[in-house]
């Protein structure tokens, strides 16, 4: 069998929260092991303009994108207006997180992104921050589907005086959570934040270590378990403000799971192979593809560590017979950024895959059901949609053919890894996004390749 070991870069969601929760705490933060990333680049460059000193203590290469930084906190209202509206590229997570900050501020800033951010849905943000008290526009359109207008950036914030409010989200969001979280952090209440099931707590561990205290409400119930179990749970999360944050000095951030994925896909459809990814992240909220995998017979184990922030270890992945599975909405939850992969996987399954309650996927970077079922359906691959459900028959043969990422990072790296197997290389057009998640991405995937091949 043939092996081969590959470190993959730090998680970007809890790359972003380090520097978010760093600006606004008391005192100098170092994180160790930052993704930098376009997207992290666009968080950074935003705290820099309201005034906060970073300095990147280390140089990143293409082929190693890991960083250490020092954040040197201002405190939770020492933010200052930027000269100019603050430009946050195709960064998805800054653009509905960061309002939750900016919210308590007593300034006003403009928020703005690239095309494909522009086109992004904010009302599930503005609306709750509004409730909160806070002045914040946006562009009004409307879409086909929806009684009333949606929302997109540019987002206009006007800072001030918030209350807590108590909010049922209709759906699993942990920008959603995030972004109100924070808000709660300067009024003076309990702000809480109720969710169907239970969506990725980075934020809530964050803010943990950060020194405020958070209570779980319970409600709801977490998605599906890797033991197939719905045990009831807390689905809920509040906190009392206001909250004056202090730094922990020190912050590590493990490898990102969802980075990742595309690897572990790999491995279990690259017949007699074994690829061992060093010191992932674990957090059970982010590691429902890995069960998801499991379920459809993949041959995944584990090297668990201690942390004090988060969860982390070894995975490792060999080749394996996958079968079609049933994927629910509560699962997807748990795998919304590592679909995309899931897809590739269901193409190799032997059997059905369908994947039920897919509808966030439209709303990503692209719309990521038609990025990936128009491709997949160039390399031969049969696919049905009907509304939010997937139907993929697997086991059919691929053939190469000349496909688009659409400017997301994701729908490219999935593409790349199903050409993995094929004999015939497909042409991906526009790879540079994948420098949003992955810098150095392309060259292990030619390591794995020279090694199969």
């Amino acid at each position: 069998m043939k092996a081969i070991k590959i470190v993959v870069p730090p998680d970007k969601s809890i790359s972003h929260r380090a520097i978010m929760l760093g600006s606004i705490s008391k005192g100098t933060t170092r994180i160790k092991n930052l993704l930098m990333g376009d997207d992290i680049r666009r968080t950074i460059e935003a705290f820099r303009a309201m005034g906060v000193s970073i300095e990147i203590t280390s140089s990143p290469s293409s082929a190693d994108p890991r960083n250490d930084i020092v954040v040197h906190g201002v405190g939770m209202r020492g933010l200052k207006k930027p000269g100019k509206a603050l430009y946050l590229g195709n960064s998805g997570t800054t653009m509905r997180i960061l309002p939750g900050i900016l919210a308590g501020q007593d300034f006003e800033v403009v928020l703005k992104g690239d095309t494909s951010l522009s086109k992004r849905p904010m009302r599930r943000i503005v609306e709750p921050l509004v409730k909160m008290g806070v002045r914040i526009s946006g562009k009004r359109l409307k879409v086909k589907g929806i009684k009333e207008k949606e929302i997109f950036p540019p987002i206009e914030i006007h800072g001030g005086r918030i209350k807590p409010i108590r909010h049922n989200s209709k759906i699993a969001s942990a920008q959603v959570k995030s972004c109100i979280l924070l808000a709660g952090l300067f009024a003076k209440g309990i702000t809480s934040v109720t969710e169907p099931v239970r969506s990725r707590d980075h934020t809530e561990r964050m803010l943990r270590i950060f020194g405020c205290r958070l209570k779980a409400s319970p409600g709801g119930v977490y998605p599906e378990q890797s033991r197939g179990a719905r045990d009831r749970q807390d689905s809920g999360v509040s906190l009392r403000g206001p909250v004056r944050l202090r730094s922990p000095q020190t912050i590590e951030i493990p490898g990102d799971v969802s980075s990742a994925a595309f690897f572990i896909v790999a491995g279990c459809i690259l017949p007699d192979m074994k690829i061992i990814i060093k010191n992932v992240g674990l957090n059970p909220t982010r590691t429902g593809s890995l069960d998801i995998l499991k379920k459809m017979g993949a041959d995944i184990s584990f090297r668990p560590r201690a942390s004090s922030l988060e969860p982390y270890g070894d995975i490792i992945v060999k080749g394996a017979d996958l079968k079609g599975v049933r994927i629910s909405p509560g699962e997807v939850v748990r795998a919304i950024d590592e679909m995309p992969i899931i897809m590739v996987a269901a193409c190799f399954a032997k059997g059905v895959t369908v994947i039920h309650g897919a509808g966030e996927l439209r709303v990503k970077e692209t719309d990521r059901i038609n990025s990936m079922v128009t491709n997949l359906k160039k390399m031969g691959a049969e696919i049905e949609v009907k509304g939010e459900r997937l139907k993929v028959r697997g086991g059919r043969p691929l053939h190469g053919a000349r496909v688009s990422s659409y400017g997301d990072h994701r729908t490219a790296m999935s593409m790349l890894v199903a050409g993995l197997v094929l004999k015939c290389r497909i042409k991906v057009t526009g790879l540079g996004c994948i420098n949003k998640s992955f810098p150095g991405f392309l060259d292990l995937l030619e390591d794995i390749r020279l090694l199969t091949h």
